[in-house]
C-alpha cells in the first residue's frame, strides 16, 4: 500500500479470448542487454533515478522473537479442494503459461537495472486494480533446473481488486524460449460441501507474497497469511457474466477468468500478552534460513488511514525439511526498525532490505551496525530476492501507480 493511494482496490476479467502475441525475442532480456526506455501515459521517458553514494540510517534493534507465534491448519479445505479438482477440472502451471493471452513489454525504471517489463495497457491502467507482491519460481525451486517450476521459469505478482472485490496473480512468462506473456489467475476461497463445492472471492489486499515448493503463501493484512497451492490450479468457465462466483449447477464461475488457484491452508499470527498484533502487510522468502519474512507498514501522522508507531520485521522459519510451518512456530528473529512506510521486505544469508515507498528510499542491513540506504522508485512495493548460480543475485520490486506499473530486477550487490 501507499499513503498516497490509501484506498484498497481490486479487479476481475479474464475471458479465454487470446489477446494476440507478438513473440518478442527475450534472450537478450534475460542477459540483462537491450533493454527499451518506456513510456509514461503522456509519452515522455520515465525518469531514472541515479545511484548515491550509501547514506547511514540507525541499526533496528532486537525484539524478544518469543513474543510472535504462527498457527498453522493446512488441512480445513482439503476435501473441498480435492473436489473442486474433481469436478471443475484441474491445470499446471505450464498448461496456463501456454494459454498466456496477455502480452507485456520491456522497461526502463532504473539506470542500473537487469530486467524490466510493463504489463498490457489493461492492467497497466486500470482504475480498479493495484499490483503489490511479488515473488518468481526461483523462490519455489531455487536455481535447479534455471528456477523452473513445471518446466516455465515465472514471475507471479499479485493484485487486489476493486470491481469486484477480490485479489489475483498475474504469473509471467520469464524464458527465452516462450512469448513476452502472462496469465491472470483468480485467488479463491473453497467453500459449500466436499459433495458440491464452490468457492468465492478473497477479499484481501494481498501485500506481498511468498512461493516455496508448490505452496503460494499471501499476506493476510490484519490475520497472518493465507495458503494455496501450485499444483491444484483450478480450470473455470469464461462465459457468464463479470458478476458470477462460484458453482451454478454444475458450472463453475470466475469473473470470466479461465483458472482460479483455491486457497489450502491459512497461517494465523499470535502475539504474547501486552505485545501489539502485527499488521502483515508485506512478506518474502528467504532461502537460506528456509523462512518468510514479514513487515509493517506504519506511517506518521496519518489520521486513522493507516497504523502508526514503531515498525516491526518478523523472522519465522518453516518446519524442518518442509515447505509447511509447523502446527506452532515461534519466531527466531524480531526487529524494531526505525523507518515507517514500508511496503517492501527481503532477506538473505543474514541481510535485510526494506523498501521505503514515501521516501523513495531502499535500505540495507547487514545484520550489525547501522543500514545504508540508497535512491530508490516512488510508489515502491514488495521486493524478492532472486539467486542465480551462474549470475549476480538479483533483487526484484514493482510500482503500483496508475499508469506506471513496471516490474524491474537490481543486482542485490548495487544495493548492498
Amino acid at each position: 500500500m501507499s499513503i498516497r493511494n490509501p484506498e484498497p482496490s481490486m479487479t476481475s476479467e479474464e475471458s479465454g479470448e487470446g489477446v494476440s502475441r507478438r513473440g518478442v525475442d527475450r534472450r537478450a532480456v534475460l542477459r540483462g542487454a537491450g533493454l527499451l526506455g518506456a513510456l509514461t501515459a503522456s509519452g515522455g521517458a520515465l525518469a531514472a533515478p541515479a545511484l548515491a553514494d550509501p547514506a547511514q540510517a540507525a541499526a533496528p534493534s532486537t525484539l524478544d522473537p518469543t513474543d510472535f507465534t504462527l498457527t498453522a491448519d493446512y488441512s480445513e479445505y482439503t476435501t473441498r479442494v480435492e473436489a473442486l479438482l474433481e469436478q471443475a477440472g484441474s491445470a499446471g502451471v505450464s498448461e496456463v503459461m501456454d494459454t498466456a493471452n496477455h502480452d507485456r513489454t520491456e522497461a526502463r525504471v532504473l539506470d542500473d537495472q537487469v530486467h524490466g517489463f510493463r504489463f498490457a495497457p489493461s492492467d497497466e491502467n486500470d482504475p480498479d486494480v493495484a499490483p503489490q507482491g511479488i515473488t518468481t519460481s526461483r523462490d519455489a525451486v531455487g536455481t535447479a533446473g534455471n528456477g523452473r517450476y513445471d518446466g516455465r521459469q515465472v514471475i507471479a505478482v499479485s493484485f487486489y481488486n476493486n470491481s469486484p472485490k477480490g485479489s489475483r496473480i498475474n504469473l509471467i512468462d520469464w524464458d527465452a524460449n516462450h512469448p513476452n506473456s502472462y496469465r491472470r489467475i483468480l485467488l479463491v476461497e473453497p467453500i459449500g460441501t466436499a459433495a458440491e463445492p464452490s468457492f468465492q472471492d478473497v477479499e484481501i489486499h494481498v501485500g506481498g507474497i511468498a512461493w516455496y515448493g508448490d505452496l503460494l503463501y499471501v499476506a493476510d493484512t490484519g490475520s497472518g497469511m493465507r495458503v494455496f497451492d501450485m499444483s491444484r490450479i483450478v480450470t473455470t468457465d469464461t462465459g457468464g457474466t463479470k458478476d458470477q462466483i462460484g458453482r451454478e449447477g454444475d458450472t463453475f464461475y470466475a469473473h470470466n477468468y479461465a483458472y482460479v488457484l483455491p486457497q489450502v491452508g491459512r497461517i494465523d499470527s499470535e502475539v504474547a500478552g501486552g505485545t501489539e498484533k502485527l499488521v502483515w502487510s508485506t512478506i518474502s522468502l528467504d532461502r537460506v534460513s528456509r523462512s518468510i519474512v514479514m513487515t509493517e507498514y506504519r506511517c506518521v501522522d496519518c489520521d486513522g488511514d493507516y497504523p502508526e508507531g514503531p515498525t516491526r520485521a518478523v523472522r519465522f522459519p518453516f518446519a524442518e525439511g518442509k515447505h509447511t510451518f509447523a502446527g506452532t512456530t515461534t519466531a527466531t528473529e524480531a526487529l524494531d526498525v526505525p523507518l515507517h512506510y514500508l511496503n517492501g521486505v527481503a532477506s538473505h544469508n543474514g541481510r535485510w532490505w526494506f523498501n521505503d515507498s514515501h521516501n523513495k528510499t531502499l535500505h540495507h542491513w547487514s545484520g550489525s551496525g547501522a543500514m545504508t540506504s540508497k535512491p530508490w522508485v516512488s510508489w515502491g512495493e514488495s521486493l524478492s530476492y532472486w539467486e542465480d548460480a551462474d549470475g549476480p543475485d538479483l533483487l526484484w520490486c514493482l510500482k503500483e501507480e496508475k499508469g506506471d506499473r513496471p516490474v524491474f530486477a537490481v543486482k542485490q550487490g548495487d544495493y548492498s
